[in-house]
């Protein structure tokens, strides 16, 4: 949705930016406004570009979409002494991340245990937490 948007304003300012060129080129003989025009509206759509290439990059490669939220759910689940094994974070939509939390924990606590303390958290919409349990000596 984002790149068709960016594609739109792209090619509206780039148009916009063309007609003036030729107006400006006609009206006062600065027949050099429409390459410097052609100029601009290149480097606006590589600007525009490379933020959208940046951002797709993220989400193909599966980056975590939002470290400070990664960090306070391992805050959350290891104050009590367990430990996340592993942790990914993805993005679902607008305001809304799933999450896979995998926990070592010497406790008898079960996954609703863990995703009940995460559900302070209104971002996240989707958990799914792995408990791996582990005797306290080893």
């Amino acid at each position: 949705m984002r790149a068709a948007l960016v594609h739109v304003l792209a090619d509206a300012a780039v148009s916009l930016l063309v007609i003036v060129g030729l107006v400006l080129a006609r009206a006062f003989g600065w027949l050099w406004m429409d390459p410097l025009a052609g100029f601009i509206g290149a480097l606006v759509i590589a600007n525009w570009s490379v933020g959208l290439l940046r951002d797709t990059a993220a989400t193909l490669l599966d980056r975590t979409p939002d470290p400070r939220m990664a960090e306070k759910v391992r805050t959350v689940i290891e104050s009590e002494g367990d430990r996340v094994t592993d942790l990914h974070l993805w993005r679902l939509g607008p305001g809304h991340l799933g999450a896979i939390v995998s926990v070592a924990t010497s406790q008898t606590h079960d996954s609703a245990h863990y995703r009940r303390r995460l559900s302070k958290f209104a971002d996240l919409s989707h958990v799914t937490v792995e408990v791996h349990r582990h005797s306290p000596g080893g």
